[in-house]
Protein backbone atom coordinates (compact mmCIF):
# COMPACT_ATOMS: atom_id res chain seq x y z
CA UNK A 1 0.00 0.00 0.00
CA UNK A 2 1.39 3.19 -0.90
CA UNK A 3 1.93 5.72 1.69
CA UNK A 4 0.49 9.72 1.37
CA UNK A 5 2.34 11.76 3.55
CA UNK A 6 1.99 15.02 2.00
CA UNK A 7 3.68 18.01 3.65
CA UNK A 8 1.62 20.31 5.78
CA UNK A 9 1.27 24.08 4.35
CA UNK A 10 0.12 24.80 7.78
CA UNK A 11 -0.45 23.12 10.72
CA UNK A 12 -4.80 23.07 9.93
CA UNK A 13 -3.37 20.95 7.21
CA UNK A 14 -4.81 17.30 7.66
CA UNK A 15 -2.02 14.84 7.42
CA UNK A 16 -2.59 11.32 6.08
CA UNK A 17 -0.79 8.27 7.14
CA UNK A 18 -0.35 4.83 5.79
CA UNK A 19 0.76 1.64 7.09
CA UNK A 20 4.24 2.70 6.47
CA UNK A 21 3.79 5.07 8.83
CA UNK A 22 5.46 4.88 12.16
CA UNK A 23 8.45 6.40 14.42
CA UNK A 24 9.19 10.14 13.60
CA UNK A 25 5.93 10.51 11.87
CA UNK A 26 3.64 9.25 14.40
CA UNK A 27 5.41 11.15 16.62
CA UNK A 28 4.99 14.06 14.70
CA UNK A 29 0.97 13.62 14.48
CA UNK A 30 1.14 13.00 18.09
CA UNK A 31 2.99 16.47 18.37
CA UNK A 32 0.87 18.35 15.96
CA UNK A 33 -2.62 17.18 16.23
CA UNK A 34 -3.33 14.45 19.21
CA UNK A 35 -2.21 15.99 22.41
CA UNK A 36 -3.24 19.47 21.72
CA UNK A 37 -6.59 18.29 21.01
CA UNK A 38 -6.35 16.72 24.36
CA UNK A 39 -4.38 19.32 26.35
CA UNK A 40 -1.85 16.80 26.82
CA UNK A 41 1.08 18.20 28.97
CA UNK A 42 4.67 17.79 28.30
CA UNK A 43 5.99 14.61 29.69
CA UNK A 44 7.37 11.05 28.75
CA UNK A 45 5.62 9.11 26.46
CA UNK A 46 5.27 6.53 28.40
CA UNK A 47 4.08 2.73 27.84
CA UNK A 48 0.83 3.33 30.68
CA UNK A 49 -0.33 6.28 32.70
CA UNK A 50 -0.57 6.84 36.54
CA UNK A 51 -4.41 7.33 37.29
CA UNK A 52 -4.58 11.39 38.37
CA UNK A 53 -5.54 10.87 42.06
CA UNK A 54 -4.12 7.21 41.98
CA UNK A 55 -0.85 7.01 41.93
CA UNK A 56 -0.65 3.44 42.44
CA UNK A 57 -2.81 2.49 39.35
CA UNK A 58 -1.61 2.34 35.80
CA UNK A 59 -4.05 2.38 32.94
CA UNK A 60 -2.96 1.57 29.35
CA UNK A 61 -5.16 1.34 26.04
CA UNK A 62 -4.03 -0.71 22.71
CA UNK A 63 -5.04 -2.13 19.56
CA UNK A 64 -4.09 -4.68 17.50
CA UNK A 65 -4.20 -4.98 13.94
CA UNK A 66 -1.67 -7.77 13.32
CA UNK A 67 -2.03 -9.87 9.99
CA UNK A 68 -2.35 -12.88 9.79
CA UNK A 69 -4.58 -13.23 12.38
CA UNK A 70 -2.59 -16.88 13.75
CA UNK A 71 0.94 -17.00 13.48
CA UNK A 72 3.28 -19.65 14.68
CA UNK A 73 3.47 -19.11 18.78
CA UNK A 74 0.68 -16.80 19.09
CA UNK A 75 -2.76 -15.09 17.09
CA UNK A 76 -3.73 -11.37 17.82
CA UNK A 77 -6.23 -12.82 20.81
CA UNK A 78 -3.20 -13.60 23.25
CA UNK A 79 -1.20 -11.23 21.84
CA UNK A 80 -3.85 -8.57 22.75
CA UNK A 81 -3.50 -9.90 26.44
CA UNK A 82 0.27 -10.16 26.83
CA UNK A 83 1.04 -6.61 24.61
CA UNK A 84 -1.52 -4.74 27.31
CA UNK A 85 -0.08 -6.55 30.26
CA UNK A 86 3.13 -5.73 28.96
CA UNK A 87 2.57 -2.40 29.10
CA UNK A 88 1.14 -2.40 32.59
CA UNK A 89 4.02 -4.20 33.78
CA UNK A 90 6.78 -1.29 31.97
CA UNK A 91 5.66 1.20 34.68
CA UNK A 92 6.08 -1.87 37.63
CA UNK A 93 2.11 -2.77 37.77
CA UNK A 94 0.59 -5.85 38.20
CA UNK A 95 -2.42 -6.13 36.34
CA UNK A 96 -5.95 -6.38 37.73
CA UNK A 97 -8.34 -5.91 35.11
CA UNK A 98 -8.68 -6.19 31.08
CA UNK A 99 -11.76 -4.48 28.65
CA UNK A 100 -12.01 -6.23 25.30
CA UNK A 101 -13.57 -4.67 22.22
CA UNK A 102 -13.80 -6.32 18.93
CA UNK A 103 -14.44 -5.07 15.79
CA UNK A 104 -15.35 -7.87 13.35
CA UNK A 105 -15.64 -7.84 9.35
CA UNK A 106 -18.72 -9.16 8.22
CA UNK A 107 -17.52 -12.48 6.88
CA UNK A 108 -15.28 -13.48 9.36
CA UNK A 109 -15.77 -17.06 9.77
CA UNK A 110 -17.05 -18.00 13.24
CA UNK A 111 -14.50 -20.65 13.88
CA UNK A 112 -11.96 -18.29 13.29
CA UNK A 113 -13.53 -15.79 15.90
CA UNK A 114 -14.33 -18.71 18.52
CA UNK A 115 -10.34 -19.79 17.93
CA UNK A 116 -9.36 -16.06 18.51
CA UNK A 117 -11.29 -15.88 21.46
CA UNK A 118 -10.46 -18.66 23.55
CA UNK A 119 -7.12 -18.13 23.02
CA UNK A 120 -7.57 -14.85 24.60
CA UNK A 121 -9.30 -16.00 27.18
CA UNK A 122 -6.79 -18.66 28.04
CA UNK A 123 -4.38 -16.32 27.96
CA UNK A 124 -5.99 -13.87 30.41
CA UNK A 125 -6.92 -17.26 33.14
CA UNK A 126 -3.01 -17.78 32.57
CA UNK A 127 -1.83 -14.02 33.83
CA UNK A 128 -4.69 -14.00 36.25
CA UNK A 129 -6.59 -11.26 34.91
CA UNK A 130 -10.68 -10.95 34.47
CA UNK A 131 -11.65 -9.58 31.47
CA UNK A 132 -14.34 -7.19 33.00
CA UNK A 133 -16.01 -5.66 30.23
CA UNK A 134 -16.31 -4.89 26.82
CA UNK A 135 -18.66 -4.34 23.21
CA UNK A 136 -18.19 -6.00 19.57
CA UNK A 137 -19.22 -3.97 16.63
CA UNK A 138 -19.77 -5.67 13.28
CA UNK A 139 -18.52 -3.57 10.17
CA UNK A 140 -19.40 -4.10 6.45
CA UNK A 141 -16.51 -5.80 3.95
CA UNK A 142 -13.75 -4.51 3.37
CA UNK A 143 -14.47 -1.73 6.16
CA UNK A 144 -12.04 -3.46 8.51
CA UNK A 145 -9.17 -6.45 7.53
CA UNK A 146 -10.98 -9.55 9.42
CA UNK A 147 -10.70 -8.79 12.79
CA UNK A 148 -9.08 -5.67 15.13
CA UNK A 149 -9.08 -6.01 19.03
CA UNK A 150 -8.57 -3.23 21.28
CA UNK A 151 -8.14 -4.02 25.11
CA UNK A 152 -7.53 -1.77 28.28
CA UNK A 153 -5.84 -2.46 31.11
CA UNK A 154 -5.86 -1.31 34.50
CA UNK A 155 -2.74 -2.43 37.15
CA UNK A 156 -1.46 -1.96 40.81
CA UNK A 157 2.20 -1.04 41.60
CA UNK A 158 3.40 -2.61 44.56
CA UNK A 159 6.11 -1.86 46.59
CA UNK A 160 9.27 0.94 45.85
CA UNK A 161 9.10 -0.53 41.73
CA UNK A 162 8.11 2.91 40.13
CA UNK A 163 10.22 2.40 36.79
CA UNK A 164 9.77 5.41 34.65
CA UNK A 165 11.25 6.25 30.81
CA UNK A 166 12.72 9.40 32.36
CA UNK A 167 14.73 7.97 35.17
CA UNK A 168 17.63 6.67 33.20
CA UNK A 169 21.29 8.56 34.90
CA UNK A 170 24.74 8.29 33.46
CA UNK A 171 26.17 5.14 34.83
CA UNK A 172 22.90 2.76 34.62
CA UNK A 173 23.70 -0.78 33.05
CA UNK A 174 21.09 -1.50 29.96
CA UNK A 175 19.85 -5.16 30.78
CA UNK A 176 17.91 -7.30 27.82
CA UNK A 177 16.34 -10.42 28.72
CA UNK A 178 16.00 -12.42 25.92
CA UNK A 179 16.93 -12.52 22.09
CA UNK A 180 15.39 -9.74 19.64
CA UNK A 181 13.54 -9.92 16.60
CA UNK A 182 11.60 -13.31 17.06
CA UNK A 183 7.90 -11.56 16.48
CA UNK A 184 8.54 -8.93 13.56
CA UNK A 185 10.06 -12.25 11.34
CA UNK A 186 7.52 -14.70 12.57
CA UNK A 187 4.86 -12.81 11.49
CA UNK A 188 6.33 -11.31 8.14
CA UNK A 189 7.49 -14.54 7.08
CA UNK A 190 4.16 -15.88 7.86
CA UNK A 191 2.66 -13.39 6.26
CA UNK A 192 4.48 -13.35 2.73
CA UNK A 193 5.37 -17.03 2.66
CA UNK A 194 9.11 -16.47 3.16
CA UNK A 195 9.51 -20.25 5.20
CA UNK A 196 11.12 -18.42 8.19
CA UNK A 197 8.35 -19.64 9.88
CA UNK A 198 9.23 -23.23 10.17
CA UNK A 199 12.73 -22.44 12.61
CA UNK A 200 11.25 -19.49 14.55
CA UNK A 201 8.16 -18.53 16.68
CA UNK A 202 6.94 -15.40 18.09
CA UNK A 203 8.01 -14.75 21.29
CA UNK A 204 4.17 -13.18 22.38
CA UNK A 205 4.48 -13.84 26.49
CA UNK A 206 3.34 -11.75 29.31
CA UNK A 207 6.29 -10.07 31.15
CA UNK A 208 4.47 -9.12 34.57
CA UNK A 209 6.30 -12.08 36.64
CA UNK A 210 9.74 -11.10 35.09
CA UNK A 211 9.46 -7.32 36.22
CA UNK A 212 8.09 -9.09 39.36
CA UNK A 213 11.75 -10.44 39.70
CA UNK A 214 13.29 -7.23 40.10
CA UNK A 215 10.78 -5.47 42.71
CA UNK A 216 12.99 -6.48 45.47
CA UNK A 217 15.91 -4.10 44.46
CA UNK A 218 13.19 -1.14 44.36
CA UNK A 219 14.26 2.25 43.51
CA UNK A 220 17.42 0.77 41.67
CA UNK A 221 15.39 0.13 38.55
CA UNK A 222 15.05 3.08 37.19
CA UNK A 223 13.37 2.41 33.54
CA UNK A 224 11.77 -0.86 31.52
CA UNK A 225 10.27 -0.68 28.18
CA UNK A 226 9.31 -3.64 26.30
CA UNK A 227 10.62 -3.20 22.25
CA UNK A 228 7.57 -3.50 20.26
CA UNK A 229 6.97 -1.64 17.20
CA UNK A 230 10.23 0.25 16.21
CA UNK A 231 12.31 -3.02 18.15
CA UNK A 232 15.24 -2.16 20.03
CA UNK A 233 16.27 0.92 18.04
CA UNK A 234 12.95 2.32 19.58
CA UNK A 235 12.47 1.73 22.59
CA UNK A 236 16.36 3.13 23.56
CA UNK A 237 15.75 5.97 21.73
CA UNK A 238 12.81 7.01 23.51
CA UNK A 239 14.33 6.22 26.89
CA UNK A 240 17.76 8.41 26.12
CA UNK A 241 15.11 11.31 24.94
CA UNK A 242 13.06 11.59 27.92
CA UNK A 243 15.77 10.85 30.31
CA UNK A 244 18.44 13.37 28.26
CA UNK A 245 21.02 11.00 28.48
CA UNK A 246 23.10 9.17 26.19
CA UNK A 247 23.26 5.12 25.69
CA UNK A 248 25.79 3.08 24.32
CA UNK A 249 25.28 -1.11 23.74
CA UNK A 250 27.61 -4.10 22.30
CA UNK A 251 26.75 -5.60 19.10
CA UNK A 252 28.46 -8.45 20.09
CA UNK A 253 25.95 -8.96 23.45
CA UNK A 254 22.77 -8.44 21.59
CA UNK A 255 21.49 -11.67 20.97
CA UNK A 256 19.79 -12.11 17.72
CA UNK A 257 19.00 -15.98 16.46
CA UNK A 258 20.13 -17.51 13.66
CA UNK A 259 17.27 -17.55 11.53
CA UNK A 260 16.59 -13.59 12.45
CA UNK A 261 19.57 -13.26 11.29
CA UNK A 262 19.37 -14.99 8.09
CA UNK A 263 15.60 -12.94 7.70
CA UNK A 264 17.42 -9.63 8.19
CA UNK A 265 19.91 -10.72 5.46
CA UNK A 266 17.40 -11.35 3.22
CA UNK A 267 15.02 -8.42 3.51
CA UNK A 268 17.53 -5.70 4.21
CA UNK A 269 16.35 -5.14 7.51
CA UNK A 270 18.14 -3.86 10.58
CA UNK A 271 17.80 -6.63 13.80
CA UNK A 272 17.16 -3.81 16.24
CA UNK A 273 14.45 -2.21 14.19
CA UNK A 274 12.40 -5.50 13.86
CA UNK A 275 9.52 -5.69 16.91
CA UNK A 276 9.54 -7.68 19.79
CA UNK A 277 6.94 -8.88 22.20
CA UNK A 278 8.27 -11.23 24.73
CA UNK A 279 11.37 -9.22 25.80
CA UNK A 280 11.80 -6.13 27.88
CA UNK A 281 15.15 -3.86 28.07
CA UNK A 282 15.98 -2.86 31.63
CA UNK A 283 17.81 0.52 33.14
CA UNK A 284 19.11 -0.06 36.09
CA UNK A 285 21.39 0.80 38.95
CA UNK A 286 25.16 -0.06 37.84
CA UNK A 287 25.83 -1.46 41.57
CA UNK A 288 22.57 -3.37 40.80
CA UNK A 289 23.27 -4.72 37.52
CA UNK A 290 24.44 -8.42 38.75
CA UNK A 291 21.61 -8.74 41.08
CA UNK A 292 19.03 -8.06 38.45
CA UNK A 293 20.77 -10.16 36.06
CA UNK A 294 20.76 -12.91 38.61
CA UNK A 295 16.98 -11.83 39.27
CA UNK A 296 15.78 -12.24 35.85
CA UNK A 297 17.21 -15.57 35.20
CA UNK A 298 15.49 -16.84 37.83
CA UNK A 299 12.68 -17.21 35.45
CA UNK A 300 12.26 -18.96 32.14
CA UNK A 301 10.93 -15.73 30.52
CA UNK A 302 14.45 -14.06 31.45
CA UNK A 303 16.48 -17.13 31.41
CA UNK A 304 18.39 -15.36 28.16
CA UNK A 305 18.90 -12.21 29.95
CA UNK A 306 22.68 -10.14 29.25
CA UNK A 307 24.20 -7.12 30.00
CA UNK A 308 24.54 -4.75 26.36
CA UNK A 309 25.35 -1.86 27.41
CA UNK A 310 25.12 1.72 29.66
CA UNK A 311 23.86 5.26 30.03
CA UNK A 312 26.58 7.79 29.16
CA UNK A 313 26.45 11.51 30.07
CA UNK A 314 24.27 13.78 28.00
CA UNK A 315 26.55 14.42 25.09
CA UNK A 316 24.34 15.32 22.93
CA UNK A 317 20.99 14.14 24.74
CA UNK A 318 18.64 11.63 23.15
CA UNK A 319 21.63 9.98 20.67
CA UNK A 320 21.99 6.23 20.91
CA UNK A 321 25.03 4.80 19.47
CA UNK A 322 26.21 0.96 18.86
CA UNK A 323 29.94 -0.21 19.01
CA UNK A 324 29.98 -2.73 16.31
CA UNK A 325 31.84 -5.98 16.43
CA UNK A 326 34.95 -4.31 14.32
CA UNK A 327 35.51 -1.76 17.23
CA UNK A 328 33.34 1.25 15.20
CA UNK A 329 30.89 3.22 16.50
CA UNK A 330 27.35 4.38 14.88
CA UNK A 331 24.50 5.73 15.19
CA UNK A 332 21.18 4.38 16.25
CA UNK A 333 18.51 6.06 14.46
CA UNK A 334 14.66 5.90 15.72
CA UNK A 335 13.26 4.67 12.71
CA UNK A 336 11.39 6.79 10.30
CA UNK A 337 8.78 4.59 9.51
CA UNK A 338 7.29 1.09 10.73
CA UNK A 339 9.15 -1.02 8.40
CA UNK A 340 7.02 -4.46 8.89
CA UNK A 341 3.58 -3.01 9.00
CA UNK A 342 0.80 -4.73 11.02
CA UNK A 343 3.11 -7.05 13.37
CA UNK A 344 0.67 -6.04 16.39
Amino acid sequence: MSIECPTPHNEDEVVLLGHGAGGRLTAELLDRLVLPAFGGAAGPMEDAALLPGHRELVISTDSFVVSPLFFPGGDIGSLAVHGTVNDLAMRGAWPLALSVSLIVEEGLPLAELRAVLESLGKAAQDVGVPVVTGDTKVVGRGAADRLFINTTGVGQRRGPLHPSAALARPGDAVLLSAPIGLHGTTVLSTREGLGFESDICSDSRPLHRLVGTLAPLGAAVHALRDPTRGGLAAALNEIARDSSVAVEIEESAIPVPAAVASACDLLGLDPLVVANEGCMVAFVDPGAAEAALAALRSVPEGAQAVRIGEVLPPEPAGRVTVRTLVGARRIVDMPLGELLPRIC
